[in-house]
């Protein structure tokens, strides 16, 4: 993915995380900055989380323990980014609300979509 792939996914997942801040209780997010700098906090955390315990523990591993590692991963992100206020019950409600969003919002690159589709 080309850099402005990359910066068009993060802008898109602020006005995500800031969409799920009105919606969810208990879930505040201060403005778009901090909801930007938060998509990166939340990309990192899962990044390493992925690199740690593998595919299973993401959201992508669509478990129970996928779901509440990302609930982990949003609440141990207010800690690093300013502006931000989650409780655990707002960090379960958030996980849920992105991951529904998550299913009308594409999450791969069209890179991985045709490199999917040729193995096949």
């Amino acid at each position: 993915m080309h850099f402005l792939g990359h910066v068009v996914r993060f802008i898109v997942a602020a006005i995500v995380l800031m969409v799920v801040g009105y919606i969810v209780p208990q879930f505040s997010v201060g403005g778009f900055w901090s909801a930007l700098f938060l998509a990166l906090v939340i990309a990192a955390l899962g990044w390493i989380v992925e690199g740690i315990f593998g595919k299973r523990v993401t959201p992508f591993g669509r478990g129970i323990v996928g779901f509440l590692m990302s609930a982990l991963v949003i609440w141990v992100a207010q800690f690093i980014v300013g502006g931000v206020s989650v409780t655990w019950l707002g960090a379960i409600l958030a996980a849920l609300v992105i991951g529904i969003i998550d299913l009308f919002i594409p999450i791969s690159t069209p890179y991985e979509a045709g490199r999917d589709q040729g193995r096949s």
